[in-house]
């Protein structure tokens, strides 16, 4: 339970929104996360996250350097992970407890992820049954800070005549999962790929026997498997 170890060091909310926020960017992109892709995502202005990223590297949270982007250290992947497991937690158990819809969450879990008792969160995980998603279908770091396995194919992929089953999402902001859940697109759904318009790569999809059309941002952003 190592993740655990990083309990004994003290961190500032915005020291952990910010390891956050480089984890999730360095899904995306290979090599350094950009100042000005962090400064995006935390809007927050260029030299505010210059400043920042001096700060935790001199913590050896980060490798930083000037023109070539930041990068977690193993020290600062493992705090991050711990804060990204709190956040799935607590997002499952207000959707499975608490009867929150799952674009309700996310802003609840962003201040119930610093809280750092380590009993609280084992205790929470072992109430839960130990599960491995959210309600986004991300996946929950372990104990260790292991991930399980999330899917990676889009459904902007799939072929014409082709079908998935809907798995997660890239974009969990609440104006898509609104959106999704009017179409009624949630994990598990199956889709079937009717038609793709070669003008701008936008869908028509089968959905329980109903015809949806989805915009190419729509289908970038819905993870699926076969």
């Amino acid at each position: 339970m190592y993740i655990y170890i990083l309990f004994e060091i003290m961190f500032t909310q915005s020291e952990e929104n910010y390891l956050k926020a480089i984890f999730h960017l360095q899904q995306e992109v290979e090599g350094g996360v950009s100042t000005s892709g962090l400064s995006e995502k935390l809007k927050t202005k260029a030299a505010s996250v210059t400043e920042m990223l001096k700060r935790l590297a001199g913590k050896k949270l980060v490798d930083y350097q000037k023109y070539y982007g930041v990068q977690l250290t193993d020290k600062g992947m493992q705090h991050a992970l711990l804060i990204v497991r709190k956040h799935r937690l607590w997002e499952y158990f207000l959707v499975e407890c608490l009867n929150f819809n799952w674009d309700e969450v996310h802003e609840v879990a962003e201040q119930l992820e610093h809280i750092r008792s380590p009993k609280l969160v084992e205790e929470l995980d072992l109430f839960l049954g130990r599960p491995q998603y959210d309600p986004h279908g991300d996946p929950i770091p372990d104990t260790n800070g292991k991930l399980p396995k999330s899917p990676n194919k889009r459904l902007s992929q799939l072929q014409k005549g082709e079908r998935g089953i809907c798995k997660g999402f890239n974009d969990t902001s609440s104006s898509f999962l609104q959106f999704l859940a009017k179409q009624e697109i949630g994990l598990g759904t199956n889709l079937e790929v009717l038609n793709i318009e070669s003008f701008d790569e936008s869908m028509t999809v089968l959905i329980d026997k109903k015809e949806i059309p989805l915009s190419k941002t729509a289908t970038d952003n819905i993870y699926v498997e076969d």
